[in-house]
C-alpha cells in the first residue's frame, strides 16, 4: 500500500500511531454492520440524532420505498437504507432475525415463486485508513482520534469544503448556514468514558456491532462462512480488507448484494493516493524551469 502524505492515515494497521498518538493508545475500533439482521427500524438514526445533538432536516416522501431520510448528510449521520428486490425466494432465506427458513420476504436464495425481499443496511461515515479528508484539509479541523477514528472539530473548520468532493464515499457534507463540515464521529466523546456508541447501543437486533476492529473482522469472516453454509453464497464482506484503495475501513458491512445496490461504490480508492507523485512531477518541472531561466541568462550574459 502507497504512503500518503500528510503524515495520517499511513500503514495498514495503525493509523492512530502514524498520526502521532505513540504506542500507548487504545486498539483502533470499528462498527461492523451486519444487514443481514437490520430491520430497518431506524433506531440507530434517532440515537444518533439525540446524543448528538444533530439538527432535525425534515421528513418527506422521497420516492425511495419506506425511507424518508434518503443519504447521508451534514444533519443526518446514520441513515439506513430500504432496498425493495423482486425475485424468487425458497427455503435458505434469512429471516429478520438472521436465522434461516423457509420463504422468507426479507431474505435471500433460490427456488421458485416470486417474492418481495427487503435489503436494509444502516450507513455511515468509514472512518478510512487512508482519508483524503485528512489530506487535504487546510485548517487541521479534522484530525485523526486515539482510536483510529476521523473526527471535524467543528469550531475550527472554515466552511472551505475541500474535503467534501475528497471522500470517497461522499459521506462529508456541509451544512448550508455557515458552510461547514459534519458528520458521524463515531461518538468520541462516549469513547472516551469507555461507553460505546448510542447507535449501536440502540440497535435491536445488533446488526450495528462496535468494538476493537481486529475483532470486528474476525467475527464478520465467521458469520460470512455461516451464512455460505446456510445457503447464502451472496453474502459478502465490504470495506474489511486492509489491502484495498482506502486501507480498509474502520466501518464496514456484510451486504447480501453487490455494493452499488446499496448505494457504495464498488471499488473506492483515497482520491489523494497520486498527490506525493503530483507533488514530486511538480517540483521536478519547478527545478528544470529554473535551471532553463538560469542557463538562458547566463548564455545572454557570456554573449555581452
Amino acid at each position: 500500500m502507497a504512503q500518503f502524505i500528510g503524515g495520517i492515515g499511513r500503514g495498514p494497521g495503525d493509523p492512530a500511531g502514524e498520526a502521532g498518538w505513540g504506542d500507548e493508545h487504545p486498539p483502533r475500533m470499528g462498527f461492523f454492520t451486519d444487514t443481514s439482521v437490520c430491520i430497518g427500524c431506524k433506531a440507530c438514526e434517532v440515537a444518533c440524532k439525540e446524543w448528538n445533538a444533530v439538527p432535525q432536516d425534515g421528513l418527506a416522501l422521497t420516492g425511495m420505498s419506506y425511507d424518508n431520510s434518503e443519504g447521508l448528510g451534514a444533519n443526518r449521520w446514520r441513515h439506513v437504507a430500504f432496498i425493495e428486490q423482486e425475485r424468487p425466494v425458497a427455503t435458505g432465506a434469512i429471516g429478520a432475525d438472521g436465522g434461516v427458513g423457509a420463504d422468507s420476504g426479507s431474505g435471500s436464495g433460490s427456488g421458485s415463486g416470486d417474492s418481495m425481499r427487503w435489503l436494509m443496511s444502516s450507513d455511515v461515515c468509514k472512518h478510512c485508513t487512508h482519508a483524503a479528508c485528512l489530506d487535504v484539509c487546510p485548517t487541521g479541523a479534522l484530525f485523526r482520534t486515539e482510536f483510529g477514528t476521523v473526527v471535524v472539530q467543528q469550531d475550527i473548520c472554515n466552511g472551505c469544503g475541500y474535503c467534501v468532493p475528497a471522500c470517497p464515499y461522499g459521506v462529508i457534507d456541509q451544512r448550508p448556514e455557515d458552510g461547514r463540515v459534519f458528520k458521524c464521529t463515531m461518538c468520541y466523546d462516549r469513547l472516551g468514558v469507555g461507553a460505546e456508541p448510542a447507535c449501536a447501543k440502540a440497535c435491536p437486533t445488533e446488526s450495528i456491532r462496535f468494538g476493537p476492529l481486529d475483532e470486528l473482522r474476525a467475527a464478520a469472516e465467521t458469520r460470512v462462512r455461516d451464512l455460505h453454509a446456510d445457503g447464502v453464497p451472496e453474502a459478502r464482506l465490504y470495506g474489511h480488507d486492509p489491502e484495498d484503495g482506502v486501507g480498509g475501513d474502520g466501518a464496514f458491512f456484510l451486504l447480501l448484494d453487490e455494493p452499488e445496490v446499496y448505494g457504495l461504490p464498488p471499488d473506492p480508492v483515497v482520491t489523494t493516493r497520486d498527490l506525493p507523485s503530483m507533488w514530486r512531477h511538480a517540483g521536478a518541472a519547478a527545478l528544470t524551469l529554473v535551471a532553463g531561466v538560469a542557463l538562458a541568462f547566463g548564455s545572454r550574459g557570456g554573449r555581452r
